[in-house]
């Protein structure tokens, strides 16, 4: 790896997630001092970096972290990056996965994107190309947008877009396609919820205590009510954005073309 100093690129906007919390990224490879000092770069960027030595602990690492993104190595100690990103899919199946390979590897690159890894950069890299490749990805799917510079900066953007679907709060409009969307005070409410964490799956629990601020107890089949509300004005008739992931919860993706 070409070691060089610890250092973000120049004039890059820092990137929030929608929410406006840190960018969580989780950091895969045996190599100690590559982790660190890539650990160090991305925190720079002010994001928050969990790292993880091998598929197992990547594992257990990703369901407590719940990362927007992962750089993955595909080369680990006790099994293999492939492995390790089928199941972290399962467990959240927006993440981003940027895959490192060995240098000239051509078949793992193949291998990494046919098997769902959204991008690559092979041994030894660049710090600042991983960071730019992060960037990208995240800004890509909609896990992240530049955050207003200081005081003296711009407001945050009034508007949420997740692919064709677009939610304006000043107006508190939603269209799909540029097709108006009437929906109740709650449905907006579970929209917006959606909408400020596209490919994040949302379990019951996490959309009853953010969109109803209370504790339904054994209700929780409100949410299902309404995510159905939700299907019929959103999805009717167009591909869809809303999916269910059994025994989790729901999750809002960009609709494919």
């Amino acid at each position: 790896m070409r070691q060089s100093q610890p250092a973000a690129p120049e004039a890059a906007p820092r990137l929030l997630r929608p929410d406006g919390t840190p960018v969580r990224v989780l950091v895969v490879d045996d190599e100690p001092a590559l982790t660190e000092v890539l650990g160090d770069v991305l925190r720079y960027e002010g994001w928050e970096v969990r790292a993880a030595a091998d598929g197992r602990s990547a594992v257990a690492a990703a369901r407590e972290l719940q990362p927007d993104a992962v750089v993955l190595d595909i080369m680990l100690p006790d099994t293999d990056g492939m492995t390790v990103l089928r199941r972290l899919r399962e467990l959240a199946p927006g993440v981003c996965v940027l895959f490192l390979t060995a240098r000239d590897a051509v078949e793992d690159r193949i291998a990494g994107l046919t098997a769902g890894g959204d991008d690559y950069v092979t041994k030894p890299f660049s710090l600042g190309e991983v960071v730019a490749r992060l960037r990208g990805l995240l800004r890509r799917a909609g896990m992240a947008a530049a955050a207003a510079d200081g005081a003296g900066g711009p407001p945050p953007s009034p508007r949420l877009v997740v692919g064709d679907l677009e939610m304006d709060e000043d107006a508190r409009e939603v269209l799909r396609d540029g097709e108006l969307i009437q929906l109740s005070p709650t449905e907006y409410k579970l929209l917006r919820y959606l909408m400020s964490n596209p490919r994040r799956v949302l379990s019951k629990a996490q959309i009853l205590d953010h969109v109803w601020s209370y504790d339904f107890g054994g209700q929780a089949h409100v949410v299902e009510l309404y995510i159905s509300y939700l299907r019929k004005k959103v999805d009717a008739g167009r591909t869809p954005m809303i999916h269910t992931v059994r025994g989790v919860g729901y999750v809002l993706r960009p609709a494919l073309r």
